[in-house]
């Protein structure tokens, strides 16, 4: 077996095709016969179930890949180190919540851009599920998700801890008369997998209310603009609120410290060593976030 077997592997196993997955690598489709049936029978067992229709990974195929994704990241990671030794180089695909990339990634874009200019950094934007299991499938290097984390395969390093409020428009008098203006209350908020939703569906959950209507919105912009039209009350990071929207017609009001305060976490695989590429992105977020904070607070 050598490495090229494990990428024509994964080629098979992504195309569902020997003859797409040879297209792919710029093969004949008989080498990719070959190198696949090399690799079964060193295993000693089918990593395929063929038929007429497609071609699919079997159980022993599964366990497989797994490994491949892991062998093929650790070996490109290698060479970009080893050749570009004494230069910063290579790239890193980050993902993050919808308020991370609003407050946090336009900045730090362009520090990390400037400093390290043969670094090409990529940002994803997601619900945490989704994150979590893109670096899980090794589509991320890492993802910032509220914590704490326990899933198998990942590790977590604690970046920063931000305050929530609710939303209401500039009239409310108080949460309390806001929830109860209508019969069903009106909650604005992001899909389902949103750690904001399901806070503050948490506080309703404690105020024994467990009727509300949702009013489901893709964007920040949007969850303003809907709560300062009186739609219905949501939930955002404070510093979103106080650092774009404080001339808005809304009003916020505070949480407990158990609702009310999220921490961030930066997860990754835990079977992989932290690149050096991946600490001097860690230590400048938390420079960033660190300057943030105190400029909030000034």
């Amino acid at each position: 077996m050598n490495t090229n077997d494990l990428r024509i592997f994964e080629a098979v196993a992504l195309h569902s095709s020997f003859t797409r997955a040879a297209e792919a690598m710029f093969t004949v489709q008989s080498n990719v016969t070959a190198r696949i049936r090399s690799l079964e029978e060193e295993f000693g067992t089918s990593l395929f179930e063929r038929n007429a229709k497609k071609v699919a990974l079997t159980p022993a195929g599964e366990v497989l890949m797994q490994y491949a994704k892991e062998i093929t990241h650790l070996l490109d990671e290698a060479k970009r180190e080893v050749k570009n030794i004494d230069v910063l180089t290579g790239s890193l695909k980050i993902g993050c919540i919808e308020t991370t990339m609003a407050l946090r990634v336009p900045t730090i874009l362009h520090d990390f851009g400037a400093a390290y200019p043969h670094v090409e950094l990529e940002f994803k934007s997601a619900m945490r599920p989704e994150l979590v299991q893109d670096v899980l499938d090794y589509k991320l290097d890492a993802a910032f998700v509220s914590g704490p984390i326990s899933i198998s395969g990942l590790t977590q390093e604690i970046i920063h801890e931000e305050q929530l409020v609710i939303l209401a428009h500039r009239k409310a008098a108080s949460l309390s008369s806001e929830l109860s203006r209508h019969a069903i209350p009106k909650i604005v908020v992001f899909d389902q997998g949103c750690v904001f939703r399901e806070r503050l569906e948490s506080l309703l959950s404690a105020k024994g209310i467990v009727q509300y209507r949702p009013i489901v919105v893709n964007s920040i912009e949007g969850i303003i603009n809907f709560v300062e039209a009186g739609l219905g009350i949501s939930i955002l990071p404070e510093q979103i609120v106080s650092s774009y929207y404080a001339a808005r017609e809304i009003k916020t009001f505070p949480l407990s410290k158990s609702l009310g305060t999220m921490t961030t976490v930066l997860i990754s695989r835990s079977n992989r060593r932290s690149s050096k590429l991946m600490q001097v992105f860690i230590d400048m977020y938390k420079n960033q976030s660190k300057h943030s904070n105190v400029e909030q607070s000034i």
